[in-house]
């Protein structure tokens, strides 16, 4: 089995490899000012993606602008979050660098889009394929690759530990090589319960002070545990940006969510922004609790509600999600300032970090790979690509972290 990684190597972005010259493996993108892509001309028999977000669905519909139409399997979830991305984009920068397709594109994805469900094999470009839940969001897999002498384990991202949200992953199929992730290869998480508890104490002491707290979040995955946590602590809350739109349509595939029945809870439990009419700056001046796009403060209604709040020491930022260097959320964390919309814009309002990730720790990725000891690992996806692999190397494993272009024969 020839691998060739095309993305996503010594990297967190636009994910993508190549296998056998024939299937490929996710096509993501790298955000950034311009944005990043797959490496190479590739033109796959069929796609095989492992969940949806930006990194690895990101450039999919750019797969379709010429003649070609290779099917594309993922899971229901992943379908439908790659779609909406895809329209989001072309939103946003349609036309410009940043969206190198169209809306005829992102069309033609609907009609090669196959859809399978955990556990269930297909066949895609002469191999099989089976799709592993890897308890990172709704629809999110592992995805084991056979061409019937080589087995590969693709872990995609992944968390071994529970959430409100999605189930860990306890899939661990026979492989003769893996293919895993490293983003938290050096960090270890907080439990989420011990997480949980301090966010919920420090939301219902800035409540009973009478101030609002402003809960930036990503729109997949993170603003639906957000809204899970609240409803089970008894916390109202609003729910502003793309996050509504992914959390109606999360409700219609309940076998991918951990207890659907918590999940209705929490969409009722939530009250949906509309944004007309000047509606988020009363939200804003309101006792309450807001839970909005962008995550890293890059953009969305966030842009309302910080300048809103902002002034007031009672009210408060919480941030639940890595704070990418160079962003205004991570301004926000290191100098208590950030640029709101071409401004920079000192904040009195206290801010605070939780850690919910959805993504494995060190611990994690350990305990998933101790399971593979004895068959090569690939490490991809992550900062420190080369130290983690390092790590792998000096407890006996058989480990290395390829290069951007890199082919490798197993």
């Amino acid at each position: 089995m020839k691998l060739q990684f095309l993305g996503g190597t010594r990297e967190v972005g636009r994910s993508a490899i190549l296998v056998d010259d024939r299937l490929l493996l996710d096509y993501g993108l790298l955000t950034g000012n311009p944005p990043q892509f797959p490496v190479g001309s590739v033109d796959p028999e069929a796609v095989v993606v492992s969940h949806g977000h930006l990194d690895h669905v990101g450039a999919i519909p750019t797969l379709l602008s010429g003649d070609a139409r290779p099917p594309i399997h993922w899971t229901p979830p992943t379908y439908e979050l790659a779609m909406t991305l895809a329209r989001d984009t072309l939103k946003l920068h349609g036309g410009t660098y940043s969206c190198p397709f169209t809306e005829n594109d992102r069309k033609r994805v609907t009609e090669v889009s196959q859809t399978h469900g955990y556990r269930e094999t297909f066949e895609a470009a002469g191999h099989e394929i089976t799709f592993y839940n890897a308890g990172h969001i709704p629809g999110s897999a592992h995805v084991l690759v056979d061409d019937g002498e080589t087995r590969l384990l693709y872990t995609g991202d992944f968390h071994t530990d529970s959430q409100r949200l999605v189930s860990g992953t306890t899939a661990r199929p026979d492989a003769d090589v893996v293919v895993c992730e490293s983003t938290y290869s050096d960090v270890e998480h907080d439990p989420r319960d011990e997480v949980e508890r301090r966010f919920v104490e420090s939301v219902q002491t800035t409540l009973w002070e009478g101030g609002t707290v402003v809960v930036p979040a990503f729109a997949i995955g993170r603003t639906q545990e957000l809204m899970l946590v609240c409803e089970a602590h008894d916390i109202d809350c609003y729910v502003d940006g793309m996050g509504q739109r992914v959390t109606r349509m999360l409700r219609t595939y309940p076998e991918f969510l951990c207890d659907a029945d918590a999940f209705r809870r929490a969409k009722s439990n939530a009250r949906f922004v509309t944004g007309r009419d000047g509606q988020r700056k009363r939200i804003a001046r309101k006792n309450t609790v807001i839970i909005t796009t962008s995550g890293m403060l890059s953009g969305g209604p966030a842009m309302t509600y910080i300048p809103e709040i902002r002034t007031n020491p009672v009210n408060k930022i919480a941030m639940t999600g890595y704070q990418i260097e160079g962003t205004p959320g991570r301004s926000l964390l290191e100098t208590g300032s950030a640029e709101i919309d071409g401004r920079v814009m000192p904040v009195s309002a206290r801010t605070e970090a939780y850690d919910f990730s959805a993504h494995a720790d060190r611990d994690g990725l350990r305990a998933l790979l101790d399971d593979y000891r004895d068959v090569p690992v690939l490490v991809n996806h992550g900062d420190r690509c080369e130290a983690f692999a390092a790590e792998l190397r000096d407890d006996g494993f058989e480990a290395a972290a390829p290069e951007l272009g890199e082919a490798v024969v197993y």
